[in-house]
């Protein structure tokens, strides 16, 4: 399968692999569910830490501490090996666009984010 806009072609693997898993409804409620759930998770630590949250319906939520600059948060955060997205451009600058990750991977997020913003 090629489209015409993509020059990378899907081989047959990648082909029965995605096939596969369109086709596993349970797989994929309960890969939503951990995301719903990670995700409420992340919304209510990160609000416990004052962050504004906005409301979010996907796999990532974008987050602004009042306090903080967003360049200056991704930053710090980068120098505990935690890796987030931040997007110089108007209007979002001050926000990070965090992924929902595992259970750990949350807890380590908001401990590292703690001591940035209690510090």
């Amino acid at each position: 399968m090629k489209d015409s806009f993509n020059s990378y072609p899907l081989g047959r693997l990648a082909q029965a692999g995605a096939i596969a898993s369109l086709e596993d409804e349970a797989w994929f409620q309960q890969s939503r569910a951990r995301v719903i759930e990670g995700r409420a998770r992340l919304e209510r630590g990160l609000t416990g830490l004052d962050f504004d949250v906005l409301p979010s319906c996907a796999n990532f939520v974008f987050a602004r501490h009042p306090d903080q600059e967003g360049a200056a948060l991704a930053a710090a955060l980068r120098e505990r090996a935690v890796i987030v997205r931040h997007f110089a451009k108007p209007r979002i600058s001050d926000y990070l666009r965090i992924t929902v990750g595992t259970e750990d991977q949350v807890e380590v997020l908001l401990a590292a984010l703690a001591g940035i913003v209690r510090a």
